[in-house]
């Protein structure tokens, strides 16, 4: 018995008539298999390798909080971190990834009210209000000046979450500062 013999190790080898060794290639066996980076966020969607941003703006399309999640993750459980410390009376625009009963109780819970359309699979529709519901491309605005007006996050060309996150925030910041600057 060869060294490699009987699938162990990186390829699979056995004696050849001659004496010398034939190797098999394959892929790694699991116990070689590199651990999942879990700093890096990313995640292999139908784009390839991504991220998701997920945003908590206020009224005006400035963002409050923010959270990353790998590009296969669904989007309904991150958002127990982002909807922590709702005032009473807020609108909570969501699309329809965030139709979930356990999510529209917990901002009814904080008094606010969800303004979220049911998904078409839901056996009883809940109502929304479909004029508010308009407003919600503030969101999608944010999205869109923050990836036009910083390409490195639009690109990701950070390699950990971290550092991504904290171009995120700069980004962030660099929009308020925008707002205000234009408001003086």
């Amino acid at each position: 018995m060869g060294p490699g013999h009987g699938g162990r190790g990186r390829c699979a080898k056995r004696r050849c008539r001659n004496g010398g060794w034939h190797q098999h290639t394959g892929p790694p066996l699991r116990r070689d298999a590199q651990k999942k980076d879990q700093r890096r966020c990313m995640g292999r969607s139908r784009g390839g390798l991504t991220t998701k941003i997920h945003a908590l703006v206020n009224e005006i399309g400035l963002p409050i909080r923010f959270e990353l999640t790998p590009g296969q993750d669904h989007d309904a459980p991150v958002c127990k971190l982002l909807l922590t410390g709702l005032q009473p009376g807020q609108s909570v625009l969501a699309d329809k990834a965030y139709d979930a009963d356990w999510i529209r109780e917990m901002i009814w819970e904080q008094g606010a009210v969800a303004v979220i359309p049911s998904k078409a699979n839901r056996k009883v529709a809940k109502d929304f209000d479909a004029e508010l519901y308009k407003q919600r491309n503030r969101i999608e605005r944010f999205f869109g000046r923050l990836k036009a007006s910083f390409r490195r996050i639009a690109t990701r060309y950070e390699k950990t979450s971290q550092n991504f996150m904290a171009m995120i925030k700069l980004a962030a910041v660099r929009l308020w500062c925008q707002f205000y600057e234009s408001a003086a």
